[in-house]
């Protein structure tokens, strides 16, 4: 009779009193201010947190003016508590238990070669000169 109460007892506990997993990503940046995308959806400017629910995979997107734009991917790799059947116990354990992750990237300065950029100008310029200079079709 005693065990039957105290195995109650634990299961409504357990209902009453869940745990919680948090699961989140740091992305940081030098120089920091950078644009993040994760999965080409905006999330904010570095240094940055996010939360997520899956590990995997991460298209990782950063832009920042006068720097490269930089096109990678981020592993979010699973604790060893979170991995299953851990993470159902994981989960209903009165306990917060958290998984940080951290990204840093390094942008590179971008090129300019102003020449190039003024030769770049000038063939925009013509083009736009052209396309405004042709005769409407009648219709």
């Amino acid at each position: 009779m005693m065990r039957r109460a105290i195995l109650i007892g634990g299961l409504a506990a357990a209902t009453v009193l869940p745990g919680c997993v948090k699961r989140t990503l740091s992305i940081s940046s030098d120089p920091p201010g950078a644009l993040v995308y994760l999965n080409d959806r905006e999330v904010g400017r570095t240094p940055v947190e996010v939360d997520f629910l899956y590990h995997g995979r991460y298209d990782v997107r950063l832009q920042l003016d006068e720097y490269e734009p930089l096109l990678t991917s981020g592993k979010a790799s699973a604790p060893l508590w979170d991995t299953v059947p851990l993470d159902f116990v994981a989960e209903i354990i009165p306990a917060d238990l958290n998984n940080r992750i951290h990204w840093h990237y390094v942008l590179a300065p971008a090129e300019t070669d102003r020449a190039a950029l003024i030769d770049r100008a000038g063939a925009l310029r013509g083009q736009l000169r052209r396309e405004t200079d042709a005769p409407a079709s009648g219709g």
